[in-house]
């Protein structure tokens, strides 16, 4: 309560009935004669907020804030910037700013990219020894031996293109090359490039090749590249079209140096790929990923099983049974065996471990999913294969008797 009662009850009146400006004016002018300046900005600024225009409030505020009195006709604007900077503890803003529009993004610096440094070296993948052997030839042994890169003129441009079958650890692999190479790593997918604003997906892929420059030694990963690079005489959109020229620039460097920047890339459907990203100089080294084999089998189902609790479990055998399986089809395998001993555990009460039982019962649930890939893969093999850029995977399906 104040000293004096009429501004109580006037505050009072204001408090039950708030959208009454001129009730709320007639509080303000006592407040200000009584030298309550603090308490007659916020009412004056109330009324403002609703009439942007109201003379008495503006007089009002003038006096309140310690100016000579304004008259009702006057020339002078209201600074609104600067009295809502002022008053902004006071009365909320006139006008909202919209939460859904980001402020403008100011090159890579000002982006937000997953730049990770991997863990994960050759030694943790499992088996692959032949795609190991391929990799120390074509990458890592040339970048560990500066000199003999030199005395040989061995060139590290250019990029490695990973294929196989969904499933075989290609993000994997790619991992794995970047911890070995103790560089940056960055994954690109089609959602951090495309938007459906004209340039901006030219703009978010020069900008994640900037970022992979600026973090140099950096492994830049393009998953599922057939989805940005796919073959521009089969797509009806002009706009996929300049993704696919602006992929080129980039591969090419001409705007940016791409030394220290190492491109890997992976793909289900290499066949759907421009053909200018595999010219030399840009993705010019293909390895083809495999199932695993019978040793990286054994190494993945251990890997799926170490924390979980098993027993007896022959983890030869359990490989021998299967073969083709996918590295994502032999954590599926675990997965459903695991079940299997929970189920059992929840009908009778009793926990029990993994056993081998449940791991061949899983496996003859579980189907490999690489069979429906190399129906197709055969198709091309057979007859897309002119430049012989499949013959490693025409050997395959000619040991497997696919062929």
């Amino acid at each position: 309560m104040s000293d004096s009662p009429l501004i109580d009850s006037l505050s009072a009146a204001v408090e039950a009935r708030p959208d009454d400006l001129t009730l709320r004016l007639h509080l303000a002018e006592l407040l200000v004669g009584a030298g309550r300046g603090a308490e007659a900005i916020g009412h004056a600024a109330q009324v403002l907020a609703r009439e942007p225009g109201n003379a008495t409030a503006q007089r009002l505020m003038t006096t309140a804030l310690g100016g000579p009195p304004a008259t009702a006709k006057t020339d002078e604007t209201v600074d609104w910037a600067a009295m809502e900077q002022d008053l902004g503890d006071v009365v909320p803003p006139r006008f909202a700013k919209a939460t859904d529009e980001p402020d403008p993004v100011q090159g890579y610096a000002d982006r937000t990219f997953d730049v990770e440094r991997s863990t994960i070296t050759l030694a943790d993948v499992g088996g692959m020894q032949e795609v190991k052997k391929r990799l120390e030839v074509s990458f890592l042994g040339p970048l560990r031996n500066p000199k003999l890169r030199t005395l040989f003129g061995k060139s590290l441009r250019g990029g490695l293109l990973l294929y196989g079958p969904p499933g075989c650890g290609k993000t994997f692999l790619a991992r794995a090359v970047a911890g070995e190479m103790g560089a940056a790593f960055i994954s690109l997918s089609i959602t951090d490039v495309l938007n459906m604003w004209v340039g901006s997906s030219e703009r978010n892929l020069h900008d994640l090749f900037q970022s992979a420059r600026g973090h140099a030694p950096c492994v830049l990963f393009l998953d599922e590249i057939d989805a940005l690079g796919h073959k521009r005489s089969q797509l009806n959109s002009s706009s996929m079209r300049t993704v696919v020229n602006q992929l080129l620039t980039e591969l090419d460097g001409v705007d940016g140096n791409n030394d220290g920047v190492f491109v890997l890339a992976a793909t289900n459907a290499p066949w759907d790929i421009d053909a200018a990203l595999r010219r030399p100089g840009r993705l010019d080294r293909t390895l083809l990923v495999l199932p695993p084999d019978r040793a990286a089998r054994a190494a993945i189902l251990e890997y799926h099983l170490r924390d979980r609790p098993v027993a007896g479990i022959d983890l030869g055998k359990v490989a021998d049974v299967t073969e083709h399986y996918s590295g994502a089809d032999l954590a599926h395998v675990c997965e459903t065996a695991a079940e299997f001993a929970m189920r059992d555990s929840i009908a009778t009460g009793d926990i029990r471990m993994i056993s081998q039982a449940d791991m061949l019962a899983a496996a003859r649930e579980v189907r490999p999913s690489t069979d429906a890939w190399f129906g197709t893969a055969r198709n091309v093999a057979m007859f897309a294969n002119e430049s012989g850029e499949y013959d490693e995977l025409a050997a395959y399906l000619k040991k497997r008797k696919l062929r």
